[in-house]
């Protein structure tokens, strides 16, 4: 017996049916001895349509009230959910973000958790109850008010609770079987990744992996938190995210350690924008100059490239990217403070898209970026940036070259699947 907390995306809980095999999944656990936590992402596309409609109403909604909507999809969820449990005859009791416990900094739209204290939880589960929770909000220690952690935050929400109560595996539940070597809506033959480590799953979901958010990856990680990544349209086992490598039971060979690769997989980004400051003076603290004005906008950044500066003019060019819904406020930013930082004009361009290639085994193989630029050259996709870690190379390419660039990738780097075609269920794949 141990505690179990389950998380399921909005595709799983997409409709009436989807919910009731949500709540079958859910009831077995409770039955094979375990106490439950589930948090419930909003119904389908039900926060894009609250978007939409706040959108119609007033173009620019004021951040408090706009985080008092969107919670309503999840508070949807969370009831309907306890309904379908308590139909097939178990106790259940559903729980807002706030009632959970789920404390946040007062920052809408994207608040970041400061604590957690899961009291009312505790007490439900201890008492044979099933707990449904509403992800992607909290309370702001502050003000009071309801908050929302931003797009993914009941990914937060799950890992979050875990650790607090000191769960034995969080359960993240979505339309896909688990972690691929690429997003299998862009390369067929994707192939299932048994165990990722904490590190390379980050780097994946920081490059834009859907499967899971950047911030829980971290949180998991912080507080050692088993995640298991499965599809809750199938009983097939997915993907495990921890510190260790797993040990897993086959029937042909008993306990086999699951081993790392030497790539974990290729991961791509077309939400993202790149902004060039041109003629920049050549001198210490020019950069300095435009990053803090872009950190005072309370804007997070990417890549960032400077180019050579040029002898006969002294000045050079700064480029970086960062999330296209950030672009306008980037660009104003900087225009405020052109005359402060002494630049000559800005550009902007949103029809980019970044390729990374992540595996801890590159450190140790001097022959991956070789091949990786290969591939790249063989597909004819041209390179505007570079960026790189000890596991991670990642390029900026114009936006359409990036599904050809991703397949070319991962058939150089031996990743295609021979078997079936990776399947993604509610067709989002998250």
């Amino acid at each position: 017996m141990g505690l179990v907390v389950q998380k399921y995306g909005g595709s799983s809980v997409a409709d009436a049916e989807g919910i009731k095999r949500v709540a079958k999944r859910i009831v077995e656990a409770k039955q094979n001895g375990h106490q439950v936590v589930a948090v419930v992402s909003a119904m389908g596309d039900t926060t894009d349509e609250l978007i939409d409609l706040a959108e119609q109403v007033s173009p620019m909604p004021a951040g408090r009230e706009l985080d008092m909507l969107l919670t309503a999809g999840e508070r949807i969820s969370m009831a309907l959910l306890a309904m379908a449990i308590k139909k097939l005859g178990h106790e259940a009791q559903s729980f807002t973000g706030s009632q959970a416990g789920v404390i946040t900094d007062s920052v809408h739209n994207k608040a970041r958790i400061i604590d957690v204290t899961p009291g009312r939880l505790k007490t439900s589960v201890d008492e044979g109850n099933i707990a449904i929770v509403a992800g992607f909000q909290g309370v702001s220690q502050d003000t009071k008010d309801i908050t929302t952690l931003g797009r993914g935050g009941s990914d937060t929400t799950a890992v979050a609770l875990a650790a607090a109560l000191d769960a034995d595996v969080c359960e993240i539940y979505t339309d896909v079987d688990g972690v691929f070597t690429a997003d299998p809506r862009v390369v067929k033959k994707a192939r299932k990744i048994d165990w990722i480590s904490f590190e390379d799953m980050l780097e994946l979901a920081a490059s834009g992996s859907k499967v899971l958010l950047h911030r829980c990856v971290e949180y998991a990680r912080r507080y050692n938190i088993p995640i298991h990544v499965r599809s809750s349209f199938s009983g097939l086992q997915g993907t495990w995210v921890s510190s260790e490598p797993i040990v897993q039971k086959t029937q042909a060979q008993g306990e086999k350690q699951v081993e790392q690769a030497l790539i974990s997989g290729v991961a791509h980004d077309t939400s993202e924008a790149k902004v060039t400051v041109v003629g920049v003076p050549d001198k210490p603290g020019e950069a300095a100059s435009i990053f803090r004005t872009i950190a005072d906008a309370e804007l997070n950044i990417d890549m960032v490239v400077q180019n050579v500066s040029a002898a006969s003019t002294g000045l050079t060019d700064i480029s970086f990217t960062l999330p296209k819904t950030d672009g306008r406020k980037a660009i104003d930013a900087l225009e405020k403070n052109k005359a402060g930082i002494g630049f000559d004009s800005l550009r902007y361009d949103d029809q980019i898209g970044k390729i990374s290639l992540v595996g801890a085994g590159m450190k140790t193989n001097p022959g991956v970026t070789a091949d990786f630029f290969g591939a790249l050259s063989d597909a004819g996709v041209n390179i505007e940036l570079i960026s790189t870690s000890e596991i991670r190379i990642s390029v900026v390419t114009r936006a359409d070259d990036v599904p050809e660039a991703v397949r070319a990738v991962h058939s150089a780097f031996g990743l295609d699947s021979d078997s079936d075609e990776a399947v993604v269920y509610g067709g989002t794949g998250r």
